[in-house]
């Protein structure tokens, strides 16, 4: 009787875009708590948050690539800041069968897409061990951010106008 194949190496065989999550970490992680005891006062005030979504990826080996998810968070209240957390969030990806043009988009939309509920992970932890509630970070929309980092791109890369 022949051996059964795994389903990925026959999909790999026929050709089927595959994704692959060797490994992830915390590549950076900071959590500024500038209010020390005095946060007692202010944890139960309303703060403003404010958060800031960035990706990059950069080639490892042939098809394999590091991707990065950075989160920032920052909470003030009362012209104070409460809280900063950083965090860089990374995964080591490795694509099969992905046509060229397509590799930039999977690694920017759809890699970050799969570390996002980490990082949101590790940035809550990191805020509720800070003595704050957790901060929830929204789902993204990364396509879009995609979108926006391409647009500014080739924004950048005109030549200047008069």
């Amino acid at each position: 009787m022949a051996e059964q194949q795994p389903a990925a190496e026959a999909q790999q065989r026929q050709g089927v875009p595959q994704i692959a999550i060797d490994l992830q970490y915390i590549k950076d992680l900071s959590f500024e708590n500038p209010l020390g005891p005095e946060l007692v006062s202010f944890v139960q005030k309303n703060p403003a948050v404010s958060v800031e979504v960035n990706t990059s990826a950069r080639p490892l080996a042939p098809n394999r690539y590091e991707v990065s998810l950075t989160l920032r968070g920052e909470a003030k209240a009362e012209d104070r800041t409460m809280f900063v957390v950083e965090l860089t969030y990374a995964g080591v990806i490795t694509l099969h069968n992905v046509p060229e043009e397509g590799v930039r988009p999977v690694l920017l939309i759809e890699a970050p897409r799969l570390l996002f509920p980490f990082a949101r992970n590790v940035v809550a932890d990191a805020t509720r061990d800070g003595g704050y509630p957790p901060l929830f970070i929204q789902p993204v929309d990364f396509a879009q951010l995609y979108r926006q980092q391409h647009l500014q791109q080739q924004t950048q890369q005109q030549p200047g106008q008069s």
